[in-house]
């Protein structure tokens, strides 16, 4: 097994109400699970393979529950990543060189019918976890936001976190509200719908565990 861990930061959005029951083993608010993802890496490797700045992410659909199964998935990587770092990640994204279920990419691929070919692409990405604010855009494929949700009445921002300590994505994420259009292979309109962000920690054994701050 090629030892590789990694720290990032992460936005999510998919089609489910704020809060995801599906990060709560519970079924999906609309039956079913469409979702983007996108992350930067701030320091990591892979083997000898620094991935340091690597930009990737996936836009993934369920037609039921995730743990259902047949779902999809159409993996990107940031065009300016070297050959050895896009094998890297790529092997990483699906579950290789993995304790079986121990992360967020293992888990993933077992439920996958489909996982399209990897598109290598500029990527444009922006996260402030703290903030629960995000953007990116993947030209030709995906473009979207977090914010954070806010209170009704007030306009005011309504801070909730997740903390997960038995989780295989994140030990912590902030929830925030999210849109996203996305075409391509996996299609996505989503709207003012679940979104989080999260500092991740992870390697060949799953989730390196932080107390929630």
């Amino acid at each position: 097994m090629t030892p590789w861990e990694f720290k990032a930061e992460s936005v999510s959005n998919c089609n489910c109400d704020y809060g995801c029951p599906c990060q709560f083993n519970s079924y999906p608010s609309k039956g079913h699970c469409d979702a983007v993802v996108c992350m930067k890496i701030s320091e990591g490797h892979y083997g000898d393979t620094d991935l340091a700045g690597v930009r990737f992410g996936a836009v993934v659909s369920w037609p039921g529950a995730i743990h259902e199964g047949n779902g999809q998935c159409q993996p990107f990587i940031d065009e300016s990543a070297t050959p050895a770092q896009r094998e890297a990640i790529l092997k990483i994204m699906s579950g290789e060189d993995t304790d079986p279920m121990a992360t967020v990419f293992a888990v993933f691929a077992t439920t996958f019918a489909k996982v399209h070919d990897p598109i290598f692409t500029p990527i444009e990405l922006e996260i402030s976890v703290d903030d629960c604010t995000g953007r990116f855009r993947i030209p030709n494929l995906a473009e979207g936001s977090a914010r954070p949700i806010r209170n009704p009445v007030t306009g005011e921002p309504h801070r909730a976190r997740i903390n997960l300590p038995t989780g295989f994505e994140y030990d912590v994420a902030e929830v925030g509200s999210g849109s996203t259009r996305a075409e391509g292979a996996i299609k996505l309109d989503l709207n003012d719908s679940h979104a989080h962000l999260a500092h991740m920690h992870m390697n060949n054994h799953g989730v390196v565990r932080h107390r929630a701050a």
